[in-house]
């Protein structure tokens, strides 16, 4: 599926996506670990790949096996910083409330919920591969 790559297009592109894995047999145990990475991959192209540029479009691709589930997210924005996936590791939060990062946090909820996670600049676009692994379909 491809939708444009806006807040809103993003949030109806990240329900009917879900919706289709679950019809599809994305064990129930998986379905919230997969709608959150997803949510946070995608608004990240949304906030950063497209980031004061006229957005276009976000493609998405899965494969659903008997035990895992891969995502394949490509985009046309920006690459990302170093062109790798950022580490996914918390900032210190034993600071002042005022000084606390406002972000961050994403990549650390995707490196935790994905089984793994492979990116690659192809040209002049981004592919993001986000693997989730899991023991048994229903």
């Amino acid at each position: 599926m491809s939708f444009p790559a806006t807040q809103a297009q993003a949030s109806v592109g990240i329900a009917t996506l879900s919706a289709r894995l679950a019809a599809h047999g994305l064990p129930e145990s998986k379905a919230d670990d997969v709608k959150i990475a997803l949510a946070e991959a995608i608004n990240n192209v949304v906030e950063h790949a497209y980031a004061g540029t006229a957005p276009a479009d976000i493609q998405i691709d899965c494969s659903l096996c008997e035990k895992k589930l891969v995502i394949q997210i490509s985009d046309t924005g920006s690459p990302m910083p170093g062109l790798r996936v950022p580490s996914g590791l918390l900032a210190s939060v034993d600071t002042a409330l005022q000084d606390l990062p406002e972000g961050g946090f994403g990549w650390h909820l995707i490196h935790q919920l994905t089984s793994d996670i492979q990116y690659e600049r192809r040209g002049s676009g981004n592919l993001l591969c986000l693997r989730f692994d899991f023991d048994e379909m229903p």
